[in-house]
């Protein structure tokens, strides 16, 4: 069999958004694939009708689209020469093309006057549009022809420098987004109008529809460290919005509706700080209060890691029986539902992850992305009631076809008082008589899980030879709020879970050399990795990946915004005595004791983990003889791993794997 390539993943079909037509007799959702140029990615639509699989656009630049009625779509997508040039020039418009499902070409039907991402149907032809705006000219989209020209070309000549009087002012893959705002917007498709409902200084992160109003809730922008949602009522009768919510309690993640009822998605963050697992309220939009409906176990929403994706899965799906949504428990995305006498059943239970889905309650049809380990996505049908899976789609079949893929062996062992979950991939041609390299791979989050999914990179090095070994330290997801807390604690018992974990490896699976392994993580992962080579020399190289380093610089850069810091280190380093706490929890400061050959990759539009984490650390080893190599990519940011450019990305896995290679091998 043949080993994985560093290339295959430009073979690789990632499928996402995922959605029902109103009557529920038809699928559609996006296929994406790795241009050949390695510039960037493809997108476009199928659709999935009486058992039959169908493309329906091949233009590449299908990603997004909304339902206009059963046999219609709206296509968000500038099509024409002309608009294309518009868009070019800055010019803030989504034009909307309207696709058969019959078939046919999309017919360009309308135009929206701002950057829209989503529409969904409120009543008659009125939509309720998800919409961008900056508060410098929130009423853009109101101008006259001649004076938006005029905006679009002072926009144009400021595009030299930024001026920011907010925090944060940027964000990973957006850039500078100082005044920025997240807008609703009311799209009536037969008078050609919109209205925005939002007040400018807000940022809408989210909404649901009732039927006599809309509820949404956001941020006020200019707010440094309030994480509270304000909740707010748009009135389908008089058109006016009312605050129903301002006390600064609770964050609001998502919505649904239930029996009639509205749901809401809610964190106080009081027991367990930002990343506290939110919890399922009734509220009422007449009085503004809340009632707990169901209290969380595990999180809600997939964060299970891979890869081997591209686009975004739902979370929350109304339903008349229930709230349908994902959740991360223990180490697998599986998809759940939720009655309004707060029972919770299990609709998909899987060793693996549910990365999309949609279904219709009254015919008991699911359709779902799944992703497994020996797998990559395809598209799944199932039944509520329970069944077996059938497998509706075959877009990856060819590409594993005669290739070796290392299933994970699972074992848990005990660690800081907790069982610990793990897992190993064994090398290609494994023969037990040999001793083999291996690499420790570190997850991010640190609130996120690894699971038996498949992961490009790590088959890609158990192909070359190498056992790969990861698994889910105190910090992780999936086991509840109080396994996940590590407020104050980062370096100590996740180190020691990690630390624990390799000896257990070692002891389980003599074959490997104990003096050729490898340890390699991303952004949580790299500063692990940064935090294991100044506390121990076991390791023969490292390779940390969009990393922190030192958390007093970090304070205030980052797009997470100057709270993360002080929520993580339970400390602010304006006050004098918590700086030395905040400055023990740096892999900086012990850079005296590094002595592992330590690589590190890091792209230049970070704004998660800023570029400067990564310059400090390589300078620190760098200076103190320490053998290290930096390699920067221009024009990626955070996701670099996962949806970079494809040919960066293979860049980025030859730089870490000719690490490995040269200290391992």
């Amino acid at each position: 069999m043949k080993p994985v390539a560093v290339d295959d993943f430009k073979k690789y079909k990632f499928l996402s958004g995922l959605s029902y037509s109103p009557d529920g007799k038809t699928a559609v959702f996006v296929v994406r694939k790795a241009q050949k140029d390695g510039k960037g990615y493809t997108s476009d639509l199928w659709m999935y009708r009486d058992g039959e699989l169908r493309r329906l656009t091949a233009g590449g630049k299908e990603g997004s689209f909304a339902w206009k009625n059963d046999n219609e779509l709206f296509v968000f997508t500038s099509r024409e020469d002309e608009d294309k040039k518009r868009a070019e020039g800055r010019e803030a418009f989504t034009p909307l093309y309207t696709l058969r499902l019959d078939g046919g070409e999309a017919e360009k039907t309308g135009e929206l006057p701002f950057r829209a991402s989503g529409m969904k149907l409120w009543y008659d032809k009125v939509y309720v549009v998800n919409g961008s705006i900056n508060k410098e000219c929130p009423d853009y989209y109101k101008l006259s022809e001649e004076d938006r020209k005029k905006e679009d070309e002072r926009i144009k000549n400021d595009t030299d420098y930024e001026v920011v009087d907010e925090v944060p002012f940027w964000f990973n893959g957006a850039g500078f987004i100082n005044g920025n705002r997240g807008a609703l917007f009311l799209y009536d498709e037969e008078k050609n109008t919109c209205e925005r409902i939002n007040d400018p200084e807000y940022s809408v992160s989210g909404y649901e529809l009732l039927e006599d109003r809309i509820i949404f809730w956001g941020s006020k922008g200019s707010r440094m460290s309030d994480l509270a949602s304000t909740i707010f009522s748009y009135s389908k009768e008089d058109g006016k919005v009312t605050v129903l919510r301002d006390d600064k309690v609770y964050s609001v993640s998502a919505g649904a509706k239930l029996d009639g009822r509205l749901v809401l998605l809610m964190s106080d963050g009081k027991s367990h700080g930002m990343n506290q697992d939110s919890d399922f309220y009734w509220f009422d939009p007449d009085t503004g209060k809340e009632e707990l409906l169901y209290k969380t176990e595990c999180s809600v929403g997939n964060s299970t890691g891979s890869d081997c994706r591209l686009g975004h899965g739902r979370t929350l799906k109304n339903g008349k029986n229930g709230i349908y949504f994902t959740e991360t428990r223990r180490n697998a995305g599986v998809l759940c539902c939720l009655t309004a006498d707060g029972e919770k059943k299990t609709v998909i239970d899987i060793e693996g992850s549910v990365d999309d889905y949609d279904l219709v309650e009254e015919t008991g049809k699911v359709l779902s992305v799944r992703l497994f380990a020996g797998k990559l996505q395809e598209l799944y049908a199932s039944d509520l009631n329970g069944g077996e899976a059938e497998q509706i789609s075959s877009f990856n079949t060819e590409v594993l076809e005669d290739t070796y893929v290392a299933l994970p062996e699972k074992f848990t062992f005990m660690s800081e008082g907790y069982d610990i979950d793990g897992w190993v991939l064994k090398p290609i041609d494994y023969d037990p008589e040999k001793k083999y390299p291996a690499v420790l791979d570190i997850h991010g989050g640190p609130k996120t899980v690894y699971g038996e999914l498949f992961f490009h990179e790590m088959q890609y090095w158990a192909g070359l030879g190498y056992f790969v070994f990861f698994c889910n330290p105190i910090g992780s997801d999936g086991r509840g709020d109080e396994f996940a807390d590590i407020r104050g604690k980062y370096g100590t018992c996740d180190y020691n879970n990690i630390m624990d974990f390799t000896d257990e490896v070692l002891k389980r699976y003599p074959q490997i050399d104990a003096s050729r392994v490898c340890v390699t993580g991303g952004s949580y992962g790299g500063y692990m990795t940064n935090w294991i080579v100044g506390h121990t020399d076991r390791y023969c190289c490292a390779a940390t990946q969009r990393s922190i380093s030192n958390w007093v610089s970090f304070e205030g850069v980052s797009d997470i915004g100057p709270m993360f810091t002080r929520d993580q280190q339970c400390a602010d380093i304006y006050h004098k005595t918590d700086l030395e706490k905040i400055w023990w929890h740096s892999p900086l400061k012990y850079a005296d004791d590094v002595k592992t050959p330590t690589l590190f990759i890091h792209s230049d539009q970070d704004y998660r983990c800023p570029f400067e984490q990564g310059i400090q650390f390589f300078t620190a080893l760098k200076t103190r003889g320490v053998e290290t190599r930096m390699c920067v990519f221009h024009g990626e940011n955070h996701e670099l791993s996962r949806s970079g450019m494809p040919e960066h990305r293979i860049r980025r896995l030859n730089e870490i794997t000719g690490w490995f290679e040269k200290h391992a091998k």
